[in-house]
């Protein structure tokens, strides 16, 4: 098992489905779920919790407790040229994950050195945590609405707590977003999981066994403490006025 880092925070998602979508099923029309989440999908979950733009999101490990079941469903997804198409997904159903993350100090933002207050930033996380995030939260995809509340990783039996080690092959890991990385460019990365008695440790974004595609040029989106961003003290007062 991981060492907890500073800043970490754990929690239980649930949702009745969810659609961790294989890239390679994207290009039909029919998209396939994944049968375990992926970094970047419990990334989105855990900013969807909270998130500033000081600080960066690292998901370290994910347990899986519920059994892997899917189901396919027709689907009426919006078409480029209007109307709506017929299409079939596979979504997981009735999923449950513990996931533990922490954050760090997004170092490519120096204009946001001045925001970097762990101790306060920690303490909104947590309290966001406990009202289920602040914003909605989504497994995968719109259509499939999840729900959060803080855990103790680990506790509790999983569907999987003996089932020894089982390989994923190559799977889609996250993005590499210029905001991140510095670089002004758009990488997806790919990665080989293992999960290991329901339990699956990710590896680093900037790991070297990551596999790496080129997206697309991107610039970097501007920000400012007291322009488009609260300070944290600001931050902190309004959450505790709305209480």
């Amino acid at each position: 098992m991981l060492d907890k880092w500073p800043n970490s925070i754990e929690f239980k998602v649930r949702a009745r489905h969810a659609l961790f979508t294989d890239p390679l099923t994207k290009i039909g029309g029919e998209k396939f779920s994944y049968h375990v989440p992926t970094y970047e999908a419990l990334k989105g979950i855990t900013k969807s919790i909270y998130w500033k733009p000081t600080l960066i999101w690292v998901i370290d490990e994910v347990r899986v407790m519920s059994r892997i079941r899917t189901q396919t469903k027709g689907t009426k997804p919006l078409s480029f040229g209007g109307g709506n198409a017929l299409a079939i997904y596979t979504f997981l159903a009735d999923v449950e994950y513990q996931v533990r993350a922490h954050f760090e100090w997004n170092t490519h933002r120096p204009d946001l050195k001045a925001d970097r207050i762990d101790g306060k930033h920690h303490t909104i996380a947590k309290r966001m945590l406990d009202r289920g995030g602040r914003q909605d939260i989504f497994l995968g995809t719109r259509d499939c609405q999840g729900y959060v509340e803080p855990c103790e990783f680990g506790s509790g039996p999983g569907a999987y707590d003996d089932a020894g080690e089982l390989a994923f092959g190559v799977m889609f890991h996250g993005f590499d977003y210029p905001d991140e990385t510095g670089n002004g460019q758009l990488h997806a990365r790919f990665w080989r999981p293992t999960m290991s008695d329901g339990r699956i440790q990710f590896d680093r974004p900037e790991s070297e066994g990551m596999i790496r595609k080129f997206v697309r040029p991107m610039n970097v989106k501007p920000f400012g403490v007291g322009k488009n961003q609260l300070s944290v003290d600001d931050e902190a007062a309004q959450m505790g006025a709305s209480q």
